[in-house]
């Protein structure tokens, strides 16, 4: 007998059909009907007849024809959405559905897990569906082995803190064997985790469990695995972690959809009832034994897994704001001799102003910051971050502070505060380039000023956006408030470290795409001098998506457009072969050289632009 599990106003119903002939009318009404059973005032219907909906699908959204067959249009186990008129209005409607969620495929390709070479690209990209999970051979053993101490402290009662007591304030409370079970307290708030991260954070936990120090059983962990690989993803709300005793909130959430309770996501699903997705994929909620609640909610990685993310988008948008950051220069007709023992050639300017000339200083000491961060959280996502910690070589259960968030808070702290300084230094180039007297450019880089105002109120926004960075640069980790009866009465706050980072990463992202926008709409005034290959190849991947500005129209289109291609460093993939060759042939390993300043004088070829007219071709 085919089943459907039918999402009726935040409610899940199991509807069974005796025949797949049923309509997908049928559908709809038998689950309305099963709504309108389960409310005391039969949900405000008097009768199923008068209820006006669609059905949709939860994995596509797609819209189903109401006169369809069941057994043409739906699989058996299928995920579907009533959506009741007029509902979609109100502000008390609840869609199964992920706000801009993007499905990746799930690929048939595996990462072996050992809980120690994990790198941050790594985990992005299980963030991204592109690996599933495997453990290596010596972590299974050694999960085992962890396991073993586990049974003979629980065989022989001894006490031993989080086994065989309660936790917190309560680690002095002796738990009688016949009642030892996971009761889950769940208080997080706040918008779920969107699938790319929920998937990090899991995958980061499978990574330290598969240390072997936090006493799981296999048997456990391989359920966890299965349902990362099949991408069931539990409801995480991202607030609610002090960052010491770990991230407890939210990976209390994570543990809460593996035993069956609360909400869990799949592309096959969307969001439903964590039992029903489970089914959906043939697997069963999790039995927890002694230890394992514990060993699944204590630990750091709900700041280590945004803060890998956070590291791999400084990565990218710090190497492409040099190639950004040239192109200003082209079009500023500035130099590249700042970065080297002169200044300006065949022109009478002594010197370019510090955004143009400082850029391999500022720029620098933002690249040296992110690789400071990254060896911390490298470090951090392959550490055991439990407590308390197994030792099976030594037969020891020892309770220490390895859950303490506070490496990776001031990291990420650390981190938000250099990267915010290119888009701090951005905003001062676009300024120049909107401003006439310091660019020799149309003001606001368009024709007919006045009745167009063209990039005046873009410059606006990045202004904003800057000023925006500089609240959220405030060191969270400077914070600690006491919790659990002065029992965890220092923590770290590295959960909102780890969240405004990536907000300040993005608007640094947003500002540098203003600028790029900017730089090329520049160089339409300067045609037809051309610049060098490298950054022609950058203004055509720019203008293969954003038409020239020949009047004001509506922008913003245009600003997300050229923040895509940063965020999937399409400018970068353009210009690095360039930059490369340049390397090769130019740079002598011995030679110390600012990568910044190394950048920017490949991409100009050494030359003052601009300035030098023996080449009227060029810029």
């Amino acid at each position: 007998m085919p089943r459907y599990t039918v999402h009726v106003r935040g409610e899940w119903l199991a509807v069974p059909c005796l025949t797949g002939a049923n309509t997908v009318r049928w559908l709809g009404k038998e689950a309305v009907r099963r709504y309108m059973k389960n409310k005391p005032d039969n949900g405000g219907f008097a009768s199923v007849e008068e209820v006006k909906f669609c059905v949709q699908r939860c994995k596509s959204f797609g819209l189903l024809d109401l006169d369809d067959t069941l057994d043409n249009t739906l699989e058996d186990n299928e995920f579907v959405e009533v959506v009741i008129e007029g509902d979609v209005m109100s502000s008390d409607f609840i869609a199964s559905k992920l706000e801009g969620v993007d499905l990746y495929p799930l690929l048939s390709i595996y990462i072996y897990l050992d809980g120690n070479s994990l790198t941050p690209e790594d985990l992005v990209n299980l963030g991204k569906g592109l690996y599933k999970i495997k453990l290596t051979p010596e972590a299974e053993a050694k999960v085992r082995q962890s396991r073993e101490v586990i049974e003979r402290i629980v065989k022989e009662q001894t006490v031993v803190y989080g086994i065989t007591t309660g936790f917190g304030k309560f680690a002095r409370t002796v738990i009688p064997t016949s009642k030892l079970k996971y009761n889950v307290v769940i208080a997080g708030v706040g918008k779920p985790l969107i699938p790319e991260r929920s998937r990090m954070l899991l995958a980061l936990r499978i990574n330290v469990l598969a240390k072997g120090y936090s006493g799981i059983s296999l048997e456990t962990l391989q359920q966890v695995i299965e349902a990362f690989n099949a991408s069931c993803l539990p409801y995480i709300p991202e607030k609610g972690t002090v960052g010491a005793s770990g991230d407890l909130a939210p990976l209390s959430h994570l543990a809460l959809g593996f035993i069956g309770e609360g909400k869990m996501w799949s592309p096959k699903s969307g969001w439903a009832d964590a039992k029903y997705v489970l089914q959906a994929h043939g697997l069963k909620p999790i039995t927890l034994k002694p230890k394992e609640g514990l060993a699944l909610i204590n630990g750091t990685q709900m700041i280590s897994s945004l803060g890998c993310e956070a590291v791999e988008r400084a990565s990218a948008i710090a190497r492409q704001s040099d190639i950004v950051a040239a192109l200003t220069l082209e079009v500023l007709k500035g130099t590249t001799r700042a970065f080297d023992t002169e200044s300006h050639r065949f022109c009478d300017r002594v010197q370019d102003a510090y955004t143009l000339r400082c850029c391999p200083q500022v720029h620098g000491v933002a690249n040296d910051t992110i690789a400071f961060v990254k060896d911390i959280i490298t470090t951090e996502i392959n550490s055991a971050t439990d407590n308390p910690m197994v030792f099976a070589e030594r037969g020891e259960i020892i309770s220490g502070g390895n859950f303490h968030g506070e490496y990776p808070a001031k990291a990420l702290d650390y981190l938000a505060i250099g990267v915010h300084e290119l888009a701090a230094i951005s905003e001062r180039r676009i300024e120049r380039l909107c401003n006439p007297s310091l660019s020799e450019l149309p003001a606001f880089l368009v024709t007919e000023g006045g009745l167009n105002s063209g990039f005046m109120i873009a410059h606006c926004t990045a202004a904003a956006l800057v000023s925006e960075n500089k609240a959220l640069c405030h060191p969270s980790s400077v914070d600690s408030l006491s919790t659990s009866a002065a029992t965890e009465d220092h923590v770290s706050m590295g959960g909102w470290a780890a969240r405004k980072a990536l907000k300040v990463i993005e608007h640094v992202e947003q500002v540098l795409a203003i600028e790029l926008l900017a730089a090329c709409q520049g160089i339409e005034f300067l045609r037809p001098l051309r610049t060098t290959t490298p950054l022609e190849k950058v203004y055509d991947l720019v203008r293969s998506g954003v038409r020239p500005w020949l009047k004001d129209r509506f922008m913003a289109p245009d600003i997300e457009a050229a923040h895509r291609l940063l965020v999937e460093q399409k400018v970068w993939e353009v210009a690095e072969p360039y930059i490369e060759k340049y390397r090769l042939e130019h740079i002598p390993e011995s030679r110390p050289v600012s990568p910044t300043a190394f950048s920017l004088d490949s991409l100009r070829m050494n030359k003052c632009v601009g300035t030098d007219h023996s080449d009227q071709n060029e810029l």
